[in-house]
């Protein structure tokens, strides 16, 4: 770094040092690709109109309790380096600085957080059997796949594949939830594989009547013997209660016998506690959540789904928004379909389309669009909290226009009868996720160009309407 750039990020950190409420009410400072990352002791202390006004800044929102600068990729990494260096806070990594940004968290969000955690360690695996499945259902769409013997036995193994981890889900959630929680992973595999075992009547044969179901008595209660396919609700759960177990024995069981005695009461009492208590509450639970989001979609049908997708950004703005990712997983075991998937695509769509209706109304201000044009690229993406707080929380109507949008694409999604295979991506990567049936990669897009052109154009309208002329000082 030149002599002339650091003077020049030196006089960017000292400034942004003071309107952040000085050192001292700075707990920790990383950066992102793109945003420049810092836990303070008292967000009120921050002035964020002027920080937008500060050179080089891009914009600035406060999201997961952090405030989250915007500078772009690559500058941000030379102004962290200067910042968090005039700061004395060198080296501190991402991971480090949420786990200070936790620390501020209500219990709600903690656990919604650790939800979130869960879901991100396996989404990988998700992601890539969610993508055979899209790529099996178009292949078995091609006569000729059919009628080619090798073509025929690739198509069937990778449709093999693509059914794998949906079959095997709760003993992956189950490990990620014991790493989650300070246990030892391995023991959330022995739990998933206690909960799978072949020796339970499968769960979905259960459910149908045509497998005998053996029913044990401890203590006078009715233990029946059935597998937990599709528990993710009761992987979840069970997650949480191994690895405080895992800990607590292997803080009270003496030294000497530990690693003998504390893994086999670890288990035990895990295996117990899901049979007798975990278990039954855990299915009713997973069975509540998806009966009301099936009794939704039946019974307030267009409607619900335009209130859904109305209404999902506003939970963004919360941060309570990462308990979707069980919700979802559990509607797709349940139900083979994930239609809330597309119904938050294009919620997230729509905030983009809101984003370049107000672009349009200042499109003359060179800081409105060092703004507007980043948010909507992260848009594409799924990622909606620039969008948000840079410009459509902050001036308000945007967000109306946004969720109004967002509402109408909810109704195409209605009306096309539109599925994901899979969850954990949205907007333009999202397509590989979408149910082929009934031209679902055309009514995905049809939706979400729906969406968009309706918040573009809503948002102009409100704007004129408001008469607003202010562009955004980023």
């Amino acid at each position: 770094m030149d002599a002339k750039k650091r003077e020049r990020y030196e006089s960017i950190s000292k400034e942004l040092t003071v309107l952040v409420g000085g050192k001292e009410n700075i707990q920790g400072v990383a950066h992102c690709a793109t945003r420049l990352r810092i836990v303070l002791k008292n967000n009120d202390s921050a002035d964020l109109e002027k920080i937008r006004n500060v050179d080089l800044v891009k914009g600035v929102f406060v999201a997961g309790d952090q405030v989250q600068i915007i500078f772009g990729a690559g500058l941000v990494n030379d102004v962290y380096e200067v910042f968090a260096e005039y700061n004395n806070m060198k080296n501190m990594s991402l991971s480090d600085l949420k786990t200070e940004a936790n620390k501020k968290m209500n219990p709600l969000q903690r656990i919604i957080k650790a939800l979130s955690d869960v879901f991100i360690d396996i989404m990988p695996g998700i992601l890539a059997v969610a993508l055979l499945t899209g790529i099996s259902g178009v292949l078995g769409n091609f006569e000729f796949v059919e009628s080619n013997e090798t073509l025929f036995a690739i198509n069937r193994l990778i449709n093999i594949a693509s059914g794998a981890i949906f079959g095997f889900l709760p003993l992956a959630v189950a490990y990620s939830a014991v790493k989650r929680f300070g246990g030892r992973p391995i023991l959330g595999i022995v739990i998933g594989c206690i909960m799978l075992s072949p020796s339970l009547a499968d769960a979905y044969a259960a459910a149908q009547g045509t497998v005998e179901v053996t029913t044990l008595h401890i203590f006078g209660l009715g233990v029946d013997l059935v597998g937990f396919q599709g528990g993710i609700i009761v992987a979840l759960l069970m997650g949480f209660i191994t690895a405080k177990l895992d800990i607590f024995f292997e803080r009270k069981i003496p030294e000497v016998i530990r690693l003998l005695v504390s893994p086999l009461l670890t288990t035990l009492v895990s295996a117990l506690l899901l049979f007798i208590v975990v278990g039954p509450v855990g299915r009713m639970l997973a069975s509540g959540i998806t009966n009301g989001l099936v009794f939704m979609t039946q019974n307030f049908g267009a409607i619900g789904y335009a209130i859904f997708s109305g209404t999902q950004q506003l939970i963004v703005i919360t941060g309570l928004h990462h308990i979707f990712g069980a919700i979802e997983a559990q509607l797709l075991v349940d139900t083979g379909r994930n239609f809330l998937n597309p119904l938050m695509s294009v919620a997230i769509i729509a905030q983009g389309g809101a984003v370049l209706g107000y672009l349009m109304l200042h499109r003359k201000s060179a800081k409105t669009k060092e703004l507007c044009i980043p948010s909507f690229v992260s848009v594409l993406f799924g990622i909606t909290e620039p969008a948000l707080f840079g410009i459509n929380v902050r001036f308000k109507y945007p967000l109306i226009g946004g969720c109004i949008g967002g509402a109408i694409g909810g109704l195409v999604v209605y009306f096309a009868d539109l599925a994901a295979l899979g969850f954990g991506t949205t907007v333009v990567p999202g397509i590989a996720l979408a149910d082929p049936a009934n031209n679902g990669y055309i009514w995905y897009i049809v939706a979400h160009l729906t969406a968009l052109v309706a918040a573009f154009l809503l948002t102009i309208i409100l704007g004129n309407f408001k008469k607003d002329n202010k562009a955004a000082t980023v």
